[in-house]
């Protein structure tokens, strides 16, 4: 346990650290332009339990629909091992050493669900490779679509996702009989999220950002985000935008008569990731939901949910559901401009998933196999090419 005088000198420490990041973040220079790139590489990573099956069967559609670049050598998909639990644990790192190094090396990666240990676990308590991912790549936008038609919800949370207190969620300080934590919320980091989500509403037809915090109560770090975006947000002046608080919106949005009212919603850290949550369960399960992660220079696309290793112990990985794998995929298309791709992508799925249902994921043998799955995709998507549907 530390004295005062020990966490006063941490807490410099990370000022310090916070301080020379928003340095770097204002010399950051532009978004990398893949239009420009003689070969894009798309690294690979399983990751644990039930993700390296549901990696694999995206991997599987994105080369099916890729099939031309990848064999006009413009694309390259390469594999990257080794960013399971048990190597991270080997290694006491959230990310090895020669594992983050082939990382740098890809311009995009298609990530599957990685353990974290609790605090609680027994044996070493490495930290979250999503979380060190964001950080060293600097993956500061997690961007997470949710929709459903019949419902008429269709909303795009652009969740900070290098702040807040997963930032430093590892730096906190303990004394005998109390503990603390940190959060934090800079000027450039805020500036960045707020205006990635207004772009997107704006080149998309969007017509309203929402803008969530507890500022009411976190009054330094929620006031900023929420002031600052709201300056953001005065550059857009055909876009509305409000504000909710949290708490309210998490009720909001199962609403059936206000929900619709959410287009994009932009958020701090830890309070995107429990929403987009909720959202995720609205449509039908977080295992139906994907997610971006954008840097400028690198970008990294995964499901939303956990590795769910208990899946993989009753001998059930095979059934476990690809959709948020999928989802992933289309935004990863997308990204990198082949946008007629994530096109077909999206419109099979939304067959696939809510219309016709001919294949079924249950998580069970009384539903169909991951790869069951892919391949019904797949022959929808030749189906829609043909014209047939």
């Amino acid at each position: 346990m530390m004295d005062i005088q020990a966490a006063k000198d941490k807490f410099e420490e990370l000022l310090r650290g916070q301080l020379a990041r928003c340095e770097r973040m204002k010399n950051d220079g532009d978004f990398d332009d893949y239009s420009k790139m003689d070969k894009l590489v798309i690294g690979v990573c399983g990751g644990d339990g039930i993700g390296p099956t549901i990696c694999a069967e995206a991997e599987r559609v994105l080369r099916f629909l890729l099939d031309d670049e990848v064999k006009a050598g413009k694309i390259e998909f390469r594999e990257i091992e080794g960013l399971t639990i048990e190597n991270r644990i080997a290694q006491g790192k959230a990310i090895p050493d020669d594992i983050l190094a082939e990382l740098k090396k890809c311009n995009v990666i298609l990530k599957g669900p990685t353990t974290t240990p609790d605090a609680g676990d027994k044996g070493p308590n490495v930290g979250s490779a999503n979380v060190a991912m964001r950080r060293e790549l600097d993956l500061f936008a997690n961007m997470r679509p949710v929709k459903l038609p019949e419902e008429g919800i269709d909303w795009v949370f652009f969740r900070e996702n290098t702040e807040g207190a997963y930032a430093v969620g590892d730096k906190g300080v303990g004394m005998d009989g109390l503990s603390v934590d940190f959060t934090i919320t800079t000027d450039e980091g805020t500036r960045r999220i707020a205006r990635l989500a207004y772009d997107y509403a704006r080149a998309n037809g969007r017509k309203r950002v929402s803008i969530i915090t507890k500022a009411n109560v976190i009054k330094e770090t929620d006031g900023k985000f929420l002031r600052l975006c709201n300056e953001v947000g005065k550059d857009y002046p055909e876009i509305t935008t409000d504000d909710w608080y949290a708490d309210i919106l998490t009720a909001k949005l199962i609403d059936p008569a206000r929900r619709n009212l959410f287009e994009v919603v932009v958020l701090p850290n830890l309070y995107g990731d429990i929403i987009t949550d909720e959202a995720a369960q609205i449509q039908g399960g977080v295992g139906t939901a994907g997610s971006a992660n954008i840097g400028k220079h690198y970008a990294m696309f995964e499901a939303i949910h956990g590795s769910a290793p208990r899946m993989v112990e009753e001998g059930r990985a095979q059934y476990a559901d690809p959709c948020s794998m999928l989802r992933a995929a289309v935004m990863l298309l997308r990204h990198i401009g082949r946008q007629e791709k994530a096109e077909l992508l999206e419109r099979a799925l939304d067959l696939c998933m809510f219309t016709e249902k001919k294949y079924v994921i249950t998580g069970r043998d009384n539903g169909c196999t991951c790869s069951e799955f892919g391949d019904y995709l797949m022959s929808t998507v030749e189906r829609i090419r043909k014209g047939e549907v």
